[in-house]
């Protein structure tokens, strides 16, 4: 994109008569481009590039939702001309590598998307112009550092979708393991296993926006005391087990 100054100073030597390859020689300017100029000198206004407006799939969004304010984030191309979403899933899990690919081209079909490989983990990518559109929690600095809350049309999508939104949040910064315990039973000391989910965030506002979402599906809940920053949910009873494990389940 040449600026006006440029045109007029090429327009100004054909005005002497020269021809148009003896201008492009000495410009560097193509004769295409200033022939263009000679019927019109102004650039034409730089289009935006349209707003593709709300996720086409607000399922898989819930979904993608989570696993951004757990794993994910946003940034800037170099050149300023858009910006990558990046969702770290740990190679150890091949079906979510492979669900947050899905859940990314049913947000916004076409773009691409691609998993690069860093030690560990794959990092799931796409490019897009408008990702901070989606994720308005994108901002400078670490999440947990900065207020994190849902505007309200993200608010309405987790309100029809809160499971994808928990699932999303356990298959990024979650996992059901099984504990166990002993126990005497009829004086024979027995081994006894059950299940339970954990989440672990550093950031308060993300861990408020999952035991909420747990409270309004009736998931009793827990937080663990910790001396570390970071705040860890767990999920024990058997009612409330049964109910993750039928609407998240273990990572795989």
């Amino acid at each position: 994109m040449y600026d006006l100054s440029t045109r007029k100073r090429a327009l100004a030597l054909v005005a002497q008569g020269r021809s148009l390859n003896s201008v492009s020689r000495e410009t560097g300017i193509s004769r295409a481009a200033i022939r263009a100029w000679l019927k019109r000198l102004e650039p034409l206004p730089r289009m935006a590039p349209a707003d593709p407006g709300p996720p086409s799939c607000e399922r898989s969004y819930s979904y993608l939702l989570g696993l951004y304010l757990g794993d994910g984030c946003i940034s800037a191309h170099p050149r300023g001309t858009g910006f990558y979403l990046r969702i770290a899933c740990a190679n150890a899990w091949p079906g979510l590598i492979r669900q947050c690919r899905e859940a990314i081209t049913q947000v916004r079909p076409g773009l691409g998307v691609y998993a690069l490989q860093k030690e560990g983990y794959k990092m799931v990518t796409s490019y897009s112009r408008h990702w901070p559109d989606l994720f308005p929690q994108h901002g400078p600095g670490k999440k947990h550092e900065r207020e994190i809350s849902l505007d309200s049309w993200q608010q309405a999508i987790v309100d029809v979708y809160p499971w994808e939104f928990v699932r999303g949040l356990i298959h990024s910064d979650g996992c059901r393991i099984t504990n166990w315990t002993t126990r005497l039973v009829g004086g024979e000391r027995k081994r006894y296993e059950y299940p339970r989910y954990f989440f672990t965030n550093t950031s308060t506002d993300i861990v408020r926006l999952f035991t909420t979402t747990l409270d309004r599906v009736g998931v009793e809940w827990k937080s663990l005391n910790q001396s570390r920053a970071a705040v860890t949910i767990s999920v024990a009873r058997k009612a409330s087990v049964a109910l993750m494990d039928a609407h998240v389940g273990p990572k795989y």
